[in-house]
């Protein structure tokens, strides 16, 4: 298994796409720490893009890189080998791969700029939706032959949880505004990956109270010890369980 993650980091890490995003992580972060003294709005306007740009490359690049080595995945199918090694090792090989760029491109100016625990919790925070987002790129990925196809999917899933969920939240905050919606909303943050990551590293800023008596609760909550652990939890579960569900329906499919 090792030698095959091996072998497939070394074909992403040469890729055009990832040294790009790499490069563009880099110079977007030094950016916006240079345009401020405040490394906190360094930090806020950091957060905002990478909430975006992460999950997209993360979920878009998985997909491509999947059906483009769909051969050298029949190739390892044909040999004495478990279908789960090859998923897995395909799983291992883009988390390694893009993790480097994310530690690489935001990690050393959050070090350089930033360095405390609100930067490394946003550092984190990149880092679990890089892995959230490949994972569910790989269960779509195997769900589905057809690369046209598949790529759409992923694309429709990014749009929403990244655009869309927030605009359906709001629109039933406006609808059921008469009503306690504050652990509900809780609950809501939980669902959507992103939407868990933002909160959790916005509560680490001290700027809840920006967010009335719902930031309140939150800081009451995903502010605490508990609560990262709870966060951190609900994150590793949407790593874990999209690629239990691509594993079972790789060792049934007829490649």
């Amino acid at each position: 298994m090792l030698r095959i993650i091996k072998y497939i980091l070394l074909d992403i890490l040469q890729n055009r796409m990832v040294i790009g995003y790499t490069l563009f992580l880099l110079a977007v972060s030094i950016g916006l720490f240079n345009l401020s003294d405040d490394p906190t709005k360094g930090l806020v306007s950091l957060l905002n893009i990478v909430l975006i740009v992460a999950p997209l490359v993360s979920i878009v690049f998985s997909t491509i890189h999947f059906y483009n080595s769909y051969e050298f995945i029949e190739l390892l199918a044909a040999q004495p080998l478990r279908r789960s090694i090859i998923l897995w090792s395909e799983f291992w090989g883009l988390v390694i791969a893009l993790t480097l760029s994310v530690v690489v491109g935001i990690g050393i100016p959050i070090m350089l700029f930033a360095p405390g625990g609100t930067g490394f919790a946003l550092l984190a925070a990149s880092v679990g939706l890089t892995v959230v987002f490949i994972s569910i790129a790989m269960l779509a990925s195997v769900r589905t032959r057809d690369k046209a196809k598949g790529i759409g999917v992923v694309l429709m899933l990014w749009f929403f949880f990244a655009l869309l969920y927030d605009a359906l939240v709001l629109i039933l905050m406006f609808m059921l505004s008469d009503y306690p919606l504050e652990k509900v909303m809780l609950a809501f943050v939980s669902i959507n990956p992103i939407d868990l990551a933002r909160v959790t590293v916005l509560l680490q800023m001290d700027i809840a109270a920006l967010m009335g008596y719902t930031g309140a609760l939150f800081r009451e909550f995903l502010g605490t010890g508990y609560g990262i652990a709870f966060a951190s939890g609900v994150l590793l579960l949407w790593a874990i369980l999209p690629m239990w569900a691509a594993a079972r329906i790789f060792k049934r499919k007829d490649l």
